[in-house]
C-alpha cells in the first residue's frame, strides 16, 4: 500500500457492515447484442412488488449476459487503482447506482483493511446484484455471480485473518440496463475483535475532519428563489482543501455546471454561486473535497426557482400561452422540447438546428427515453419542417425512419416499453411518423409508412381504450402527467383520424381536471403512484406548476419540460379548450371545502382521497397495498397556506442515503407501505416496516418554510397563513439538525410507528394545540381504529379501508374512475 501511509480506523463490531472503502473509477463498455425483436406488451402493473421490487421484464441483452456469466466466477479485468474514498454517510454499502441509456458493462474495484487484534477466522457476508470476487491478503476467499437485474443475492465466506492489518479487495461488476442498483455490501458477522482500517494518504485527523465536515453538510436553504447557493459544512475545515461542485439535474437532464474552490483552514461554508445563474428545477450538488489525495464526495440537493423573473403573470390566456412558449424557447434545457418551442414561436435558425442535432444521437442510437424526444421532433418536422435547415432536416428524417418504435421491431436497446406513459409515446410516434412518411420504408419494421401508421393507430386506440377505462396505474403522478400530455397533445394536433383526435382532446381535459382537483393554489398536493425526491422536494419548478401558470395564472416555470409547449400550441393553433371552471377548482378560494374521491389503474388498484380548502390540502391512497414492499408511491401528502414550500409528506425510507437512485428512495416512495386512512382533514398512517429496511419512518417538515412551527416530544405543530397542521407520533419526534435534511425532517424510530395528522384553519397554533392535542387512535378487537375528533366526532377506520363518520359510510371499493366530489362548509 505504497500510496497510503496512514489509516482511518473505525470500530467493527460483529454483525456490522464494513463501510469505509477506497474505490476505483468504474470501467464502462457498451454491451451490444444482435438486433432481435422482443415479445411483450404494455404492463401497467410493472412496478408492483413481485419479490422485493424485482421487475421481471428481461431484455435480450440480459438473457445473453446471463447465459455467459450467471453462476460463473466473474471475469476479473484490470487491477485496483484508487480514485476516491467512499465514506458511508448513513449507508452500509459502497453504492454507485445510477442510470445508463444503453446496455453497458460496468466493473469497479474496492479496497480496505481489517485491523484484527488476534489471528483468527472471520465470517463475512458478501452481497451484490451483479458479480463480485473477494480477496484477503492477496488470496481469493470467494465469489458470487447472481447477475439478476437489481435483485440482491448474498453469500457467506470465511476469511483467515492474521493479527494486525489485513488487506480486503473486492472486484464487482454488472450489466447496466437503464437504472442499475450497482453496489456491494460486506458484513462482518463474526471473528476476532477488529476495526476497519481505511488506507489514507493523510493523517487520520485530517480525514476525520473532512468526513465530519461532509457528514453534517447541508445547503443553507431547501429552495432558492434568489441569491447565492451556500453549502454549510458540519464542522469547519481544519486544513486547506480543494473543492469541486458539480450542479446537475435528474438523470435525463443534460445540464451540468462545474465550480472549483480553494478552501482555507477554518472555512465552515462555501458559496457556490448565484442561484439566478443556475438552471431552475431541483438540482443535485455533487460536492468533492480533496486534501492531498484524500478525496471524497457527498451529494446535496435543493430546488432553484427564478421567481423574481417570473413575478408577474398576465390575466390573458393568449398572453400566458405566448409567455410559456418563450420561457421554454429561451430558458429551458436545450433538448427536443426546447427546439419545438423555438420553432413554434418563430425562432427557427442556427440555435434550433444545433439543439436538434444535439439530441439526434440519442434517437439514432435508441437510447432509453428517446421516445420523450422523438414525439416533439415528429411534430416539429410535420408543422415547421421548412424552417429546419436542409441538412438537419435530412438527418432528422433518417433518425425517424431508423428508430425502433416498439419491442416487436428488431433492436438491441433497453428502451422501456412497458409503462403506460412510454407505451403511449411509442405508439403516437409510430402512428404520426408513418403518416408523415407514408411512402417511405421504416428500417426496423420493414413496413411502409402507411403500414406503420396503421399499426400505430391500432395501438393508440387500444391505449385510449385502456386510459378511458382506468386512466393511470402510475396514479396521480406529478412527473407522468406531462408525459401523457405529451402524447395526447400530439395526437390532438396531428392525428389524421377524427376519432383519435377527439379522444385525445377529451383525455387532455380529463388530465387537466385531475390536476386541478389534486392541486392546491396550482401546486399538485396529493397521493402519487410514482414519485422521486426531485419531484417531491420541488413544487414551484415542476412542470405541472408551469402548466398551472399557463392555464390558470398560478405557478412558476422550471427548466425541464415535457409537454408545456405542446399544450400551448394545442390551445393556440388546434382549438383545444380547457374549461374555465377548472381554474377555481385548482386555485380554490372562498370558504368551501372540497372532498374528491376517485380511483385509477386497472382493477381500480389506487383509490385516492383528497380534501382541500383555500388554506390547506391533504391527499392519501385509501387501502393501498398495506404492509407490502413499496416502489415509488407517495401515499400521503399535504400543503398549508399559499406558500408552495409549506408541504409535508410521510414515508418509510427505501434506502438510507439521500439523493440516491433507489426505487424507492430516501424520500420518494416507501420501503414498506403503511396502513393509511383519511377522513376530511384527519389522517392516520400505521407503519410496520420490514427488517430489511431502515428502522425508522419520517416526515418532511421544513420548519423554515412555515410561518410558525413547534415540535415537543410526540407533537408537532405548523402554520402557514391560516392553514394549520397538528402531527402526533406514537414515539418521540426527533428533529434532524444536521446533514442534507437539517431543519426539514422529523423521525420516529422503531419498526412500528403511527402518525396522526390533522389539518385545519386557524390563526393560532395555540388554539390548534388546545383543540386537537388529545387526538389519539384506539384499536378495536376487529382491528379497526377509532379517533374521537372535536369536529367530526367518532371516526372509525376499518381494516377493509372503510370510514364511518358523521353518519356517513365511505367504502374504498366503491371509488370510481369518474370520481365523486362533495362540498362542505368551513367549520
Amino acid at each position: 500500500m505504497a500510496d497510503c501511509d496512514f489509516y482511518l480506523k473505525k470500530p467493527l463490531p460483529a454483525g456490522d457492515a464494513i463501510r469505509y472503502w477506497q474505490i476505483s473509477a468504474t470501467a464502462t463498455e457498451r454491451f451490444d447484442v444482435p438486433d432481435v425483436p422482443m415479445e411483450g406488451e404494455m404492463d401497467p402493473f410493472f412496478f408492483l412488488t413481485r419479490h422485493k421490487n424485482f421487475i421481471p421484464h428481461e431484455y435480450p441483452c440480459r438473457r445473453l449476459f446471463a447465459e455467459q456469466h450467471r453462476g460463473q466466477r466473474p471475469k476479473v479485468a484490470g487491477s485496483f487503482r484508487h480514485a476516491q474514498h467512499w465514506l458511508p454517510f448513513g449507508s452500509d454499502r459502497p453504492d454507485l447506482s445510477t442510470f445508463y441509456f444503453r446496455p453497458t458493462r460496468l466493473a469497479t474495484w474496492a479496497r480496505t483493511c481489517i485491523d484484527a487484534e488476534t489471528e483468527g477466522t472471520a465470517r463475512v457476508r458478501l452481497g451484490t446484484c451483479g458479480g463480485a470476487v473477494l480477496w484477503v491478503n492477496g488470496d481469493e476467499a470467494g465469489w458470487l455471480a447472481p447477475y439478476s437485474r437489481n435483485l440482491e443475492a448474498r453469500a457467506e465466506l470465511s476469511l483467515p485473518l492474521r493479527a494486525g492489518i489485513n488487506e480486503i479487495v473486492v472486484f464487482f461488476d454488472d450489466l447496466a440496463e437503464r437504472d442499475i442498483r450497482y453496489f456491494f455490501q460486506l458484513d462482518y458477522l463474526s471473528g476476532p475483535s477488529a476495526k476497519v482500517a481505511l488506507p489514507i494518504p493523510v493523517e487520520a485527523a485530517v480525514a476525520n475532519n473532512i468526513a465530519c465536515a461532509l457528514e453534517g453538510s447541508r445547503l443553507d436553504k431547501a429552495t432558492y428563489l434568489s441569491g447565492d447557493v451556500t453549502c454549510v459544512f458540519g464542522q469547519a475545515l481544519a486544513h486547506d482543501v480543494e473543492a469541486t461542485v458539480t450542479v446537475m439535474g435528474d438523470f435525463i437532464s443534460a445540464s451540468r455546471r462545474e465550480y472549483a474552490f480553494a478552501l482555507k483552514a477554518g472555512t465552515d461554508r462555501v458559496t457556490i454561486g448565484p442561484s439566478e445563474e443556475m438552471p431552475a428545477g431541483f438540482r443535485n450538488f455533487r460536492i468533492t473535497l480533496n486534501a492531498d489525495g484524500f478525496r471524497t464526495t457527498r451529494i446535496l440537493g435543493a430546488e432553484i426557482c427564478h421567481a423574481a423573473r417570473q413575478a408577474h403573470t398576465s390575466a390573458s390566456l393568449p398572453a400566458r400561452i405566448e409567455e410559456a412558449l418563450n420561457e421554454v424557447a429561451e430558458f429551458a434545457e436545450r433538448d427536443a422540447v426546447c427546439a419545438f418551442a423555438r420553432l413554434a414561436s418563430g425562432k427557427a435558425g442556427t440555435e434550433a438546428d444545433a439543439i436538434i442535432n444535439g439530441i439526434l444521437p440519442s434517437i439514432e442510437d435508441c437510447h432509453d427515453c428517446a421516445d420523450f424526444s422523438i414525439v416533439p421532433l415528429i411534430w416539429a418536422r410535420t408543422a415547421w419542417g421548412d424552417d429546419i435547415s436542409a441538412g438537419t432536416r435530412a438527418r432528422l428524417d433518417r433518425a425517424i425512419l431508423g428508430f425502433r418504435f416498439w419491442m416487436d421491431e428488431p433492436g438491441n436497446d433497453v428502451q422501456w416499453y412497458f409503462s403506460e406513459n412510454h407505451a403511449l409515446l411509442f405508439h403516437t410516434a409510430a402512428y404520426l411518423a408513418g403518416h408523415l412518411f407514408r411512402k417511405s420504408v421504416f428500417v426496423r419494421s420493414g413496413r411502409s409508412g402507411a403500414e406503420q401508421s396503421a399499426v400505430g393507430a391500432a395501438r393508440v386506440r387500444a391505449w385510449l381504450d385502456h386510459f378511458e377505462e382506468c386512466e393511470m396505474a402510475e396514479f396521480n403522478s406529478a412527473p407522468y402527467f406531462p408525459i401523457d400530455l405529451k402524447g395526447l397533445t400530439a395526437l390532438a394536433a396531428l392525428s389524421p383520424d377524427a376519432d383519435i383526435a377527439e379522444r385525445a382532446r377529451k383525455g387532455i381535459v380529463r388530465l387537466c381536471e385531475i390536476i386541478a382537483r389534486s392541486a392546491h393554489h396550482g401546486i399538485l398536493t396529493a397521493a402519487q403512484g410514482r414519485s422521486y425526491e426531485y419531484t417531491l422536494c420541488a413544487g414551484r419548478s415542476l412542470e405541472l406548476s408551469g402548466i398551472a401558470r399557463m392555464l390558470w395564472g398560478r405557478g412558476w416555470f422550471g427548466a425541464h419540460m415535457q409537454a408545456l409547449p405542446q399544450l400551448a400550441v394545442c390551445l393556440r393553433d388546434h382549438g383545444l379548450a380547457i374549461p374555465d371552471t377548472l381554474s377555481e377548482i385548482a386555485c380554490l378560494g372562498g370558504d368551501s371545502h372540497l372532498e374528491w374521491r376517485f380511483a385509477q389503474g386497472p382493477n381500480r388498484i389506487a383509490r385516492i382521497y383528497h380534501y382541500k380548502s383555500r388554506h390547506f390540502s391533504m391527499g392519501s391512497a385509501a387501502h393501498y397495498r398495506w404492509g407490502e414492499w413499496g416502489y415509488q408511491e407517495t401515499v400521503f401528502h399535504l400543503r398549508l397556506g399559499k406558500h408552495p414550500e409549506a408541504a409535508l409528506w410521510i414515508n418509510h425510507p427505501g434506502e438510507p442515503i439521500q439523493f440516491g437512485y433507489g426505487r424507492p428512495s430516501f424520500w420518494g416512495g416507501c420501503g414498506t407501505l403503511p396502513r393509511v386512512h383519511q377522513y376530511r382533514g384527519l389522517a392516520i398512517l400505521d407503519f410496520s416496516v420490514s427488517e430489511e429496511h431502515v428502522g425508522y419512518t419520517h416526515a418532511w417538515f421544513p420548519a423554515a418554510e412555515f410561518d410558525e412551527s413547534k415540535v415537543t416530544e410526540t407533537l408537532a405543530l405548523a402554520r402557514s397563513d391560516r392553514g394549520c397542521l397538528l402531527l402526533r407520533g406514537s414515539a418521540p419526534l426527533c428533529c434532524v439538525t444536521d446533514g442534507p435534511s437539517a431543519g426539514c425532517e422529523l423521525r420516529q424510530h422503531g419498526r412500528k410507528t403511527r402518525w396522526i395528522a390533522r389539518v385545519c384553519e386557524s390563526a393560532s397554533l395555540q388554539d390548534v394545540a388546545a383543540k386537537f392535542a388529545s387526538l389519539s387512535a384506539s384499536e378495536q378487537d376487529d382491528g379497526s381504529l377509532t379517533v374521537v375528533d372535536p369536529e367530526y366526532g367518532s371516526v372509525i377506520f376499518g381494516v377493509d379501508g372503510s370510514v364511518r363518520a358523521e353518519g356517513r359510510v365511505i367504502l374504498a371499493e366503491t371509488f370510481t374512475v369518474a370520481g365523486e366530489v362533495r362540498e362542505f362548509a368551513a367549520m
